[in-house]
């Protein structure tokens, strides 16, 4: 009894670790961040107070199963991949097979899935898309194999529709600002996305994954990248003056300075193995952290 409790803990924890916990955090401080922001811009707060909470969990929770689902299935279609760039991964070293992990994302889409309708109908298909988005960058037609439609694969699902996902909850998504604040996440992520393709590089040439670094050269994909990132935050300046945005935003522009950083780590290639990538990965997402966490605070503070 006790060595197969053992066994069976072990496995749970071999199935944490497919879905990389760190990466986590984003979808759910995004996510949060940005509801939050929806319930007082709209002024939905007539509803009970236990029922406001339980609809922003359930939410948030579902981005973040979303993207857990999506990197076990990631790691499932790329085990070849792994065992060149992450030989320490559970599917490399044989502890998890591939069918038990596209087993595991299945059962997590799937709880998503059913978890967004308890939200509403709108969040569901927001939802449902993003799902669709993830889903066929690894599988058939495999878009994460085509240069620059990979990019547009992360960038779309986990920024524009991220946004617009998380604003529907309380909120009008199709209003200007939930739609160009979504813009600006697109398009920073279009740049950002590529940190994570630096130490693969090698490995996705190897099986026919083009990207920028192993197509241009890391030079010109942190260039790239950079112009992206920088540009992202940038586009909050014309935006505030054709008023798609309220002017107490503008200081998010200068998040602009962290894209510039990003860049040159980049061309540092230095590992952050604690969070299995790069330091410019991390910095990436601890700047993405931060934009949605600012936006947030200055849309609270400003409908108060």
């Amino acid at each position: 009894m006790s060595s197969n409790s053992e066994g069976c803990g072990h496995k749970v924890c071999l199935y944490f670790k497919l879905l990389r916990p760190f990466t986590l955090l984003a979808p759910l401080i995004v996510s949060t961040s940005i509801i939050l922001a929806s319930l007082i811009s709209s002024q939905t707060t007539e509803l009970p107070l236990i029922s406001l909470l339980c609809t922003l969990l359930s939410a948030s929770f579902c981005f973040a199963l979303l993207n857990g689902a999506s990197n076990v299935l990631n790691q499932a279609t790329d085990w070849k991949e792994d065992a060149m760039s992450k030989p320490y991964r559970p599917i490399p070293r044989g502890i998890v097979t591939p069918k038990e992990a596209f087993q595991l994302s299945g059962c997590l889409y799937t709880v998503a899935l059913l978890l967004s309708l308890t939200v509403h109908l709108l969040f569901s298909f927001f939802i449902v898309l993003i799902a669709f988005f993830s889903i066929t960058y690894s599988l058939a037609p495999r878009m994460k194999k085509f240069l620059f439609l990979n990019q547009v694969w992360v960038s779309l699902p986990r920024g524009f529709l991220g946004i617009l996902g998380s604003w529907s909850v309380f909120g009008n998504p199709f209003e200007p600002l939930p739609l160009a604040i979504g813009c600006v996440a697109a398009l920073f992520l279009s740049g950002g996305t590529t940190t994570k393709d630096i130490l693969d590089a090698e490995a996705d040439r190897v099986v026919g994954t083009r990207t920028l670094v192993n197509v241009f050269g890391l030079k010109a994909a942190s260039l790239v990248s950079m112009v992206f990132m920088i540009g992202a935050f940038s586009l909050i300046v014309p935006l505030v003056y054709i008023n798609l945005l309220p002017t107490t935003v503008l200081p998010l522009a200068f998040l602009s300075l962290f894209s510039v950083v990003i860049g040159w780590l980049m061309l540092k290639k230095q590992r952050n193995t604690k969070y299995e990538n790069t330091s410019a990965w991390t910095l990436m997402y601890a700047t993405y952290f931060l934009f949605a966490l600012s936006f947030a605070l200055i849309t609270i503070f400003s409908s108060v």
